[in-house]
């Protein structure tokens, strides 16, 4: 087998291995903080975000059917963790954003993870980690495309 046959074949099981963990990780992190993996995950997606967005945004964030987005961001409003603003363009349009309170209490919980992953990271050249970034980039483009991809096609005949 090639070098590069090789070094394909251990990126691609040293990835399984990363989501397997990550979701393990996201799991424990959303029971710690009494959440549903998927408000977790909202919760963190909306950290990212540099302002407030539509729930139809929260859908394609997390993948769920807009209903599903909508039900989650009663539920995440219900518990004080994102609050509905008025649209600036459109008044008759609520947009979601996270509230501070949820900011401040996802952080105090990933302190301690987050200085785990940097200390992860801390060895690699500023090179090396702009691949890395490049990749999970790309990584994350073509999860969406597939997870789409298999949403559309339905269950599999196998299932």
């Amino acid at each position: 087998m090639s070098n590069r046959a090789e070094l394909l074949r251990r990126v691609a099981a040293e990835s399984q291995r990363h989501y397997a963990a990550y979701s393990l990780f996201n799991q424990a992190m959303a029971d710690h903080l009494g959440l549903h993996p998927t408000d977790l995950q909202c919760v963190a997606l909306l950290d990212l975000e540099t302002g407030p967005v539509s729930t139809g945004e929260i859908a394609r964030l997390t993948g769920l059917t807009p209903g599903s987005a909508t039900r989650l961001v009663d539920r995440l409003a219900r518990t004080g963790l994102v609050v509905r603003v008025a649209d600036p363009h459109d008044r008759r349009r609520a947009l979601v954003e996270l509230a501070p309170v949820a900011r401040a209490r996802v952080a105090a919980v990933w302190d301690v993870p987050g200085e785990a992953y940097g200390r992860a990271l801390e060895t690699f050249t500023d090179a090396e980690l702009d691949v890395i970034a490049e990749y999970l980039r790309r990584a994350t483009e073509v999860g969406r495309e597939q997870a789409a991809r298999l949403a559309s096609e339905g269950p599999s005949a196998t299932s």
